[in-house]
């Protein structure tokens, strides 16, 4: 057997891996997600911001605002359910690589190179609550949160799409959906998630 026909198909097998893997974890994630509206949440809030934004008339604007509260703590408590649900699933199972390009198993054989998704939701959980709306704030403060929750959205989506793929797809599909890439999102977020989410990454 000639080295060409050895590497095509190791790189034949190792698709298949890969792929086997990736409908694994898609799996695994849907069915936790399956029985929530966080992603029909999700779309509402970021619309809902948008149209708020824009609202000229001043009491129409408030009315949005205040409905849209009831959506952000709809989607806080449907997602800490699913944190602390997925919170149940074996370590073996919720391990990802942080290289960029998905290597199957690569997780298992350098869990140094990895984190932990379980950690991650939970992280998710606790910022999406402090980026909620408090009482009394003005209108300039209530656009400043509602930017603030749009990239702890679009970061925990991130998130999702990591585990699901790679880092590489994640922040394609960032790019794609909302035009905004990842490390914008970062900048965006609240500093506490954002040091909380280099500290599980183990980035600088």
């Amino acid at each position: 057997m000639d080295w060409f026909t050895l590497f095509l198909l190791l790189t034949i097998a190792l698709y298949f891996l890969k792929a086997h893997a990736q409908k694994q974890r898609i799996l695994l994630l849907a069915s936790f997600l399956g029985g929530t509206q966080i992603e029909k949440l999700m779309a509402t809030l970021m619309d809902g911001y948008l149209r708020a934004a824009g609202e000229a008339d001043p009491q129409r604007q408030e009315q949005i605002w205040g409905t849209l509260s009831g959506y952000e703590q709809q989607l806080c408590s449907q997602f800490q359910r699913l944190a602390d649900d997925f919170a149940q699933v074996p370590e073996e199972r919720t391990r990802i690589s942080t290289l960029p390009l998905a290597l199957p198993y690569f997780e298992r054989l350098l869990p140094a190179a990895s984190f932990d998704m379980r950690a991650a939701l939970q992280l998710h959980a606790k910022a999406l609550k402090a980026a909620c709306a408090q009482e009394g704030m003005t209108l300039s403060e209530r656009k400043a949160q509602a930017f603030c929750m749009t990239a702890e959205l679009m970061l925990m989506q991130h998130s999702c799409h990591w585990f699901c793929k790679s880092r590489t797809v994640a922040s394609v599909r960032l790019m794609a959906r909302h035009k905004t890439s990842y490390e914008q999102v970062l900048e965006a977020v609240a500093p506490q998630t954002r040091r909380a989410y280099k500290e599980l990454l183990k980035t600088a």
